[in-house]
């Protein structure tokens, strides 16, 4: 029988290349889609609506004669939500209520201090005025999503946000719009692809430019956001999905297999990795895996995922699973060991990290209250988890006493000069030994 997911033990001799492998991520640029997302947001900078139009037709199935058309009331929302089943409708609440209270924690304040000689600096946070949000559409949709990426926004501040959600052949996903509702966003447009990230960053007759562009998408979504960036800010680019889990032998190996598989069955592409001291244990879950596998509704998905990207690695002991875990840099990383604090304080790079054996990934997927959007491919090693601080942006101040601007316009004369910066150095000594009232 093929082995489903390849054994690895960081004693062999090989095994950083071995690593190395597994870890690598093709992101060679398919040329061919970049011109085609090249094309299609010049075609919407030039046409603006007329292009949207056009496109939702062509790749939605979606006619329409006005952008107007495609747009969904505040009461189209309200209906969705209140239509839900009551069990999913309170699941919605109960999640929507905990990423709120979790991002309220994350909020920026501005801040000030006074100098000696009464000069003032500081630092002034303010939220983005229109952030766009785009959405997967169809039946396919992540309402989580929505949840994840519009809560932290709002809490921010932003004044306006405007989720975009193509409907291919008229698919409306109600769990979608539902959150949306609850979210609080404020304008829902039923385009997609890259010609809505187009028009989010540039701006049409009828969808206004935005100043940042979040939420997840295909391939030519994520390319045009790739392109548009500059022209506006992008959260992330993000690869496929990861789950990372460090386990002393002492979990059932059930829960460790299903743990594995939450992540395998996004996509064949995504990576699901094991790391224990325990030779033995990795047995049983290598057992596991082949037992529960047939009974997972995405069997095919989940096997691919695992005899592709996925391992059991057999550790020395949980400090050099440490050492695998900050090499690796995982988006989801659990530790389901006897004493994870401890064992956090030797974690440095994780998109989230969930403590102790009761703690599944999925909870922080959904509901736990911490966001779902993480850094993937390794850019945890120097990229954080989407916040409100995404949605905030923040400015210096400087309020200089008329002390303060003779002691600072002398330093900075010199260093001006130091850098034939001419015109500097006399600004700042412009200021220098004037007897004029401020």
């Amino acid at each position: 029988m093929t082995q489903t997911i390849r054994i690895l033990d960081t004693t062999d001799s090989d095994f950083d290349a071995r690593l190395n492998r597994l870890l690598a991520w093709d992101e060679t640029e398919d040329q061919t889609i970049h011109q085609q997302v090249a094309d299609i947001i010049a075609d919407v900078k030039a046409r603006g609506d007329e292009a949207l139009l056009e496109y939702t037709r062509r790749f939605d199935d979606f006619p329409a004669d006005s952008i107007t058309e495609l747009e969904l009331s505040a009461d189209q929302l309200k209906t969705a939500f209140e239509g839900l089943p009551d069990q999913v409708a309170q699941a919605l609440q109960v999640a929507a209520s905990r990423i709120q209270a979790y991002a309220e924690k994350q909020k920026l304040e501005s801040w000030h201090y006074q100098e000696a000689d009464g000069t003032v600096l500081g630092q002034q946070v303010s939220a983005l005025d229109r952030v766009g949000l785009y959405v997967p559409g169809g039946q396919a949709a992540y309402p989580s999503s929505v949840l994840m990426n519009a809560i932290p926004a709002k809490v921010a501040g932003v004044d306006e946000l405007i989720m975009v959600v193509p409907t291919p052949r008229g698919e409306r996903n109600a769990l979608v719009l539902a959150a949306a509702h609850i979210a609080g966003v404020d304008r829902v447009i039923n385009i997609g692809g890259s010609q809505a990230v187009a028009a989010l960053a540039y701006g049409t007759q009828s969808v206004p430019a935005v100043n940042k562009i979040v939420g997840p998408g295909n391939i030519y979504v994520a390319t045009a956001k790739k392109m548009v960036f500059g022209q506006v800010g992008i959260d992330m680019i993000a690869g496929p999905s990861e789950i990372l889990v460090v386990c002393d032998g002492h979990t059932s190996p059930d829960w460790i297999a299903k743990d594995l598989f939450s992540q395998a069955e996004h996509d064949e592409d995504a990576q699901a990795i094991l790391l224990s001291p325990d030779a033995e244990f990795l047995k049983q879950v290598e057992d596991t895996i082949e037992r529960l596998l047939p009974q997972m509704e995405r069997a095919d998905v989940i096997r691919e995922s695992l005899r592709s990207r996925g391992a059991l690695i057999k550790v020395k002991d949980l400090n050099d699973a440490a050492s695998v875990v900050n090499r690796v840099a995982p988006e989801h990383l659990e530790l389901s060991v006897a004493d994870p604090e401890q064992l956090l304080q030797s974690i440095k790079h994780a998109g989230a990290i969930f403590l102790g054996r009761y703690t599944a990934e999925a909870l922080g997927d959904y509901c736990a209250g911490p966001n779902h959007v993480l850094p993937t491919s390794g850019t945890a090693r120097f990229s954080s988890p989407l916040g409100v601080y995404d949605f905030q942006k923040r400015s210096s101040i400087i309020n200089c006493s008329r002390q303060g601007s003779q002691t600072l316009g002398r330093t900075a004369s010199v260093l001006a000069r130091g850098e034939g910066l001419i015109a500097h150095a006399l600004s700042a000594e412009a200021r220098v030994d004037q007897s004029h009232d401020e």
